[in-house]
């Protein structure tokens, strides 16, 4: 049985306010709030989306008898900012509001934050508290937390196999371009839909030959992330739906820079190639990559620890020979099940 303090649940709502806005506050983290005053919640509010009120101006909005909050408690998930951005400093207006408690989950890494915003209000006579669910707002926030501790994107690998372990069966020119579904249609939706939250899908040359993708999102609706492609001889051309300039597309190669209506070649070497695209991904500001390659991009990746997230789709199938899936080492952390196919989302150890 889960026993919360009075303190963890209010932190609980502000996690669960936060989650909301999944996919939509990039490059911001997601962030929840809520006002406690004599044991009721008197406000709420969460980020919704990067250039829009901050959780903590919701929730204070939110608030019908602004009087009460001088003698109220505001919970956030996120350390509030003490900085100018596209919006006031959100600590300014907790000690504005006269506020004189705040509870917040974890310190904000992002160097414009990181502790300023606590200092901000202590300076001023705000008592401050830390480290409520802490390890759940860090969860929360893995691929923004990821992006500016490690500087590099939150690496998801996914992958679908058949029961007996293939990911592909054995392909020849005749049956190039026509995708061998593995998976159901609920399960693929929920692949689109995650689709909608990452900021940008990878895959290799031979997975972009033997499927021809779009790697457009189109059985849900949302953000569409930035297509990339490791096509090192430029392989690849017009007749390749990802090449068709419709949405933000990088090709990762050999050969050449070239820029034209989204769709950008960028010349990598060949000393640690994909070192040199997820720092390229990194300075464009990309929080989160979905590998979606075949066995020998996800094997790079495993191979080399490099991974976050991985998830791997079992469908009720089976090809008896094929292409291998990948072998991986990790901790379950959730299953789903989606009619005959489930998923397994695993977590690095490291």
């Amino acid at each position: 049985m889960n026993h919360l303090s009075v303190e963890e649940k209010y932190m609980q709502r502000c996690l669960q306010l936060a989650q909301l806005a999944e996919g939509n506050t990039y490059p911001n983290p997601m962030v929840g709030s809520v006002i406690v005053c004599d044991g009721k919640i008197i406000g709420e509010g969460y980020h919704r989306k990067a250039g829009e009120p901050h959780a903590e101006v919701n929730a204070v909005n939110a608030v019908k008898d602004k009087s009460l909050l001088k003698e109220s408690t505001l919970y956030v998930n996120l350390e509030p900012c003490a900085h100018y951005g596209k919006t006031p400093p959100c600590s300014k207006l907790i000690i504005d509001s006269e506020i004189p408690n705040v509870v917040i989950a974890c310190i904000d890494s992002f160097s414009e934050v990181s502790g300023k915003g606590v200092e901000m209000m202590e300076k001023a006579g705000v008592k401050v508290k830390t480290g409520v669910l802490e390890e759940e707002s860090l969860e929360l926030n893995r691929r923004f937390f990821t992006f500016h501790n490690q500087k590099r994107p939150y690496i998801i690998l996914k992958w679908a196999e058949t029961k007996d372990g293939f990911i592909d069966i054995e392909r020849n020119e005749s049956n190039y371009g026509q995708p061998t579904w593995i998976t159901n249609a609920w399960a693929r939706r929920a692949v689109h839909q995650q689709r909608t939250t990452e900021q940008a899908i990878l895959i290799g040359t031979q997975t972009a030959i033997k499927d021809k993708p779009s790697l457009t999102v189109r059985d849900w609706s949302g953000h569409q992330p930035l297509r990339c492609v490791i096509d090192k001889q430029c392989k690849l051309d017009d007749s390749y739906q990802l090449l068709d300039r419709q949405h933000p597309t990088v090709v990762y190669n050999s050969l050449k820079n070239e820029a034209a209506t989204k769709l950008e070649y960028v010349k990598i070497g060949e000393v640690d190639f994909m070192t040199q695209i997820l720092n390229d991904l990194w300075q464009r500001g990309i929080q989160s990559v979905i590998v979606e390659g075949g066995s020998a991009t996800l094997q790079y990746f495993i191979k080399d620890d490099l991974w976050d997230e991985a998830h791997r789709y079992i469908g009720d199938v089976f090809f008896e020979k094929g292409v291998a899936a990948p072998n991986i080492t990790g901790n379950i952390v959730r299953n789903h099940t989606f009619g005959s196919s489930k998923l397994l989302v695993y977590r690095n150890n490291l």
